[in-house]
C-alpha cells in the first residue's frame, strides 16, 4: 500500500467514524428527548436512550457502520504489512 492510498484510507475512515460517531450520540439525543416530552426523569431517559440507541443505531446506520468496519480492517491490514516489513528489516533480510 502506498502513502498517498494509506493517507486515502485515514482521512476516509476518520470522516466515516466521526459521521457514525455523531450519528448514535444524536440516535441517544433524539430518544432522551421523545422520553423527557412524556413526563420520564432525565437520567432514567438517558439510560434508556443508551440500551435502546445500541442496537437501533446499528439497524439505522448499516452502511456506515460496515464502511467503518471495512476501513478499520484495512488500515489494520496495512499497519500489520507495515510491521511485518519493518520487522523483516531489522533482522536484515531486506
Amino acid at each position: 500500500m502506498t502513502l498517498t492510498s494509506n493517507v486515502s484510507v485515514v482521512s476516509t475512515l476518520a470522516r466515516d467514524l466521526t459521521l457514525y460517531t455523531l450519528g448514535r450520540l444524536a440516535l441517544v439525543a433524539v430518544v432522551t428527548v421523545a422520553l423527557v416530552l412524556f413526563d420520564v426523569p432525565l437520567l432514567v431517559s438517558l439510560a434508556v436512550a443508551v440500551v435502546v440507541g445500541f442496537p437501533l443505531g446499528l439497524l439505522v446506520f448499516r452502511g456506515l457502520n460496515s464502511r467503518v468496519t471495512a476501513g478499520l480492517a484495512e488500515r489494520g491490514a496495512s499497519r500489520a504489512e507495515t510491521r511485518d516489513r519493518l520487522r523483516r528489516e531489522l533482522r536484515g533480510e531486506e
